[in-house]
């Protein structure tokens, strides 16, 4: 798979699933310390995140998508086995009732 530096919260979830089932772990990365209403998130730490599975993927989301958009090379920098994408839009455009068809 090809990945691009942004995900849209469609393409998040439809990837997530997609990935999952192939066994790569993917993480909703939550770096302003709010998370997100019916969104599986983990505070951004890290000491904590090296740990994950390499070729993890790592989705970071602020307010807006411009800060983790623009911090994309340092995230890169700091986890280079594992797979650093930016939640476009970031929380403000999450809907929360928004869910991913399951591909069968």
């Amino acid at each position: 798979m090809d990945f691009p530096d942004e995900w849209t919260q469609k393409e998040y979830l439809a990837n997530k699933q997609k990935l999952e089932k192939e066994g790569i772990k993917v993480l909703l990365i939550d770096t302003i310390l709010s998370s997100i209403e019916k969104a599986d998130s983990v505070v951004y730490n890290p000491y904590e995140l090296k740990k994950e599975p390499k070729g993890s993927v790592f989705v970071f989301y602020c307010d807006t998508g411009k800060s983790t958009l623009d911090r994309l090379p340092e995230f890169r920098k700091k986890f280079p086995d594992h797979i650093c994408i930016s939640l476009k839009g970031g929380r403000g455009y999450w809907r929360k009732n928004l869910t991913a068809a399951d591909e069968r």
